[in-house]
């Protein structure tokens, strides 16, 4: 994503699995589940609060499309303090990605 070029990439994360991942189109939305959670792959990144500002606009936290929160890692993150922009409408009529997002998955 273009608001991530100048920031510090980590590395190839996994959650522990309690989430899962949906279609929306042109974006995945994450969500927290309480059943059938799966381990979602993903990218970490160190990002300044310029770019969190930025993130915050792009994934439209305050219309209330995303929310941004917690989200817990697996080794070698797993003591990191980290989060994740969760999706906040309704997902039942979405297409379910399980893990891994890639468009219309």
């Amino acid at each position: 994503h273009y608001c991530l070029r100048s920031q510090e990439f980590l590395g190839e994360c996994q959650t522990v699995a309690q989430y899962r991942l949906f279609d929306c189109g042109r974006y995945p939305a994450l969500v927290r589940v309480a059943a059938n959670g799966v381990s979602v792959k993903g990218e970490l990144f160190r990002v300044d609060q310029n770019c969190l500002t930025q993130l915050d606009l792009v994934e439209a936290v305050n219309e209330g499309l995303y929310e941004r929160a917690g989200i817990q890692l697996l080794v070698p993150f797993e003591s990191l303090d980290v989060d994740a922009y969760f999706y906040r409408q309704s997902v039942l009529e979405l297409a379910d990605c399980g893990d891994h997002w890639e468009s219309n998955c």
